[in-house]
């Protein structure tokens, strides 16, 4: 990031934290469990992303200026370019809405992540950039390519897998390079970096699966593919229409096995990691189990995904969780993938004792 000027913004590391809490509930989890300095490099290369990432999913932003606005965006994230976070600031302003959820306060306060950005130590600066930069350009590529729709609409599987690393696999390999500093055997670092996309894949894939209807009525995007759709007679843009219901609610089975196809290149990854510079195993292991256990609530009741009601684990099971995932080895994630894929985990702790 070019210049000193950052505009209103100023270092805030403790801001950045409370941030997270408030535009991903599931990436807070990881951020409270992990240790310095692991946690604050984590936690705003997270926030980095996720400015991209609202402005990309915009549907009141029209296709030509969202995409000028990310490359904006991408000029001033990349060391190489003069942009500052400033000119991003003020070329996104007029896209502001005037009541800001927590979504867009972190678009609107870019410029304090950026300068708390600027504070990380050089090595994990350096760790964080690339990944964040493919991310911004593949989704300017999404927002080009799908410009006369108003909307994403994903084409085919091809596609929707593309999609997903621009949104998610890029997130893995920014883990990864934060996990592959230092003295790591090159086996180990190879492993990791075979795995790390598709420990992000999963979990997009597990989003996209159960936000359907969210994802269409709220920011007009449909990622259900429309060659799966078509399949079952169903046009993307009555996805969530009742008298589809059926139809569709097999397509979102169908993305659902989709995602079960990454579960054991993620566990693998996760079985892998080093624990060192603040990297904790329960930090992954939340989110992973969590994907499980709403493969297994989307497997039940594929319908939910294309109503109001949603689809999600229930509250006590994130809470038990979370509370074997603080004990959890290596050797015992398969069992417990197991188990929360057959039952929600808190009945099945309670059914043990």
């Amino acid at each position: 990031m070019s210049g000193r000027e950052y505009g209103p913004g100023e270092a805030d590391l403790a801001w950045c934290h409370e941030a997270v809490q408030g535009v991903s509930r599931t990436f807070a989890l990881t951020v409270d469990v992990l240790e310095e300095p692991m946690a604050s490099q984590i936690c705003v290369g997270y926030l980095l992303c996720r400015v991209a990432d609202t402005v990309e999913d915009a549907g009141h932003i029209p296709p030509e200026a969202q995409s000028d606005v990310l490359r904006t965006y991408r000029q001033a994230i990349d060391p190489d370019e003069d942009t500052d976070i400033a000119e991003f600031r003020a070329a996104v302003d007029e896209w502001l809405p005037a009541e800001r959820d927590d979504d867009w306060t972190v678009v609107a306060e870019a410029p304090t992540i950026a300068a708390t950005f600027e504070e990380l130590d050089p090595e994990a600066q350096a760790a964080i950039v690339p990944p964040v930069l493919e991310m911004v350009d593949g989704m300017a590529m999404f927002v080009d390519r799908h410009a006369t729709e108003g909307g994403l609409r994903i084409d085919d599987r091809d596609e929707l897998e593309q999609y997903c690393y621009y949104a998610a696999g890029t997130v893995g390999n920014l883990i990864t390079n934060l996990l592959t500093r230092g003295d790591l055997d090159e086996e180990r670092a190879t492993r990791l970096r075979e795995t790390a996309e598709e420990f992000g894949l999963l979990l997009q894939l597990v989003n996209v699966s159960k936000d359907v209807y969210d994802d269409y009525t709220e920011e007009n995007n449909v990622y259900l593919p429309a060659e799966w759709l078509e399949a079952e007679g169903v046009e993307q843009e009555r996805v969530v229409h009742p008298e589809n219901r059926e139809s569709s609610a097999r397509v979102v089975g169908r993305t659902a096995d989709y995602a079960r196809s990454f579960l054991d290149d993620a566990q693998a990854y996760l079985e892998t990691m080093p624990l060192s510079n603040g990297n904790t195993m329960e930090a992954w292991t939340v989110p992973y189990l969590l994907a499980v256990g709403t493969l297994r609530e989307i497997g039940s009741r594929p319908e939910d995904a294309l109503t109001e009601t949603g689809v999600k684990v229930s509250r006590q099971e994130v809470f038990a969780v979370m509370s074997a995932a603080s004990e959890v080895g290596r050797d015992s994630l398969a069992e417990l993938r197991q188990t929360i894929a057959r039952t929600p985990f808190h009945r099945a702790v309670g059914s043990a004792d």
